[in-house]
């Protein structure tokens, strides 16, 4: 069709129309009040699930901690499970945010980013139970994360992260990729049931003692490698 045999009406139809904009209410469009509501319910869960055990909590008891109703839930999650998982992922995401963050800064000294790192750890837990329980207890339990390879994934990214660790800390190691990644995920599986341990027990050994127990074989592998 050429523009130039167009007449003014049709010229205004082949115009594309900018996109129309979000009604507002209150200030706020309805993407926004939907994210509200969403933070709103992971806010809930987070209170709910850490407080009670995913197992005790319903699709109910959420939207009257959320103060909102249940059609706004399935607005944002089909299921409870899909609540915990998003839950799940952002407080793992803190978690490895707040390590990074203790190890660098203490960073080059092998010794302080050993103490930062396991220390900022076991804080994140024992500062707020709930996100304990929710990483170190249900998770293991809920079966949709595992289903979704959830739990297999989170434990991949810790193992890399502490790959990253151990080479940061010995950069002229002899040691090949395939036996620092086999080290990597030892110490994972360590520290985690150390912390499942401290957690199901309601964190009744001192911090510092259970620091000082994953610093102990943090420190034997150090010098061990440093002898060799």
């Amino acid at each position: 069709m050429n523009p130039e045999n167009l007449t003014p009406s049709e010229h205004e139809q082949a115009i594309e129309k900018p996109p129309a904009k979000e009604r507002q209410f209150k200030g706020m469009s309805l993407t926004a009040r939907k994210q509200a509501r969403r933070e709103k319910l992971i806010e809930a869960g987070i209170e709910a699930y850490g407080t009670h055990g995913f197992f005790s909590v319903t699709v109910k008891d959420i939207c009257t901690q959320a103060k909102l109703t249940e059609r706004y839930f399935y607005e944002s999650f089909k299921k409870s499970e899909n609540l915990f998982q998003t839950i799940f992922l952002e407080l793992i995401e803190k978690l490895q945010q707040t390590l990074m963050q203790a190890i660098m800064k203490a960073s080059p000294e092998p010794l302080n980013m050993i103490d930062a790192g396991l220390n900022a750890f076991f804080s994140f837990l024992e500062d707020d139970p709930r996100t304990a329980r929710i990483i170190y207890i249900d998770a293991m339990l809920v079966q949709e994360l595992h289903n979704h390879a959830t739990i297999q994934e989170t434990m991949g990214r810790f193992d890399r992260m502490i790959h990253a660790f151990v080479t940061l800390m010995m950069p002229h190691t002899h040691l090949t990729e395939k036996e620092i990644s086999l080290i990597a995920t030892g110490l994972n599986g360590y520290v985690t049931q150390v912390a499942v341990r401290w957690v199901v027990g309601g964190f009744k050994l001192p911090r510092a003692e259970v620091v000082q127990a994953c610093k102990t074989v943090f420190l034997a592998l150090l010098n061990d490698l440093m002898k060799k």
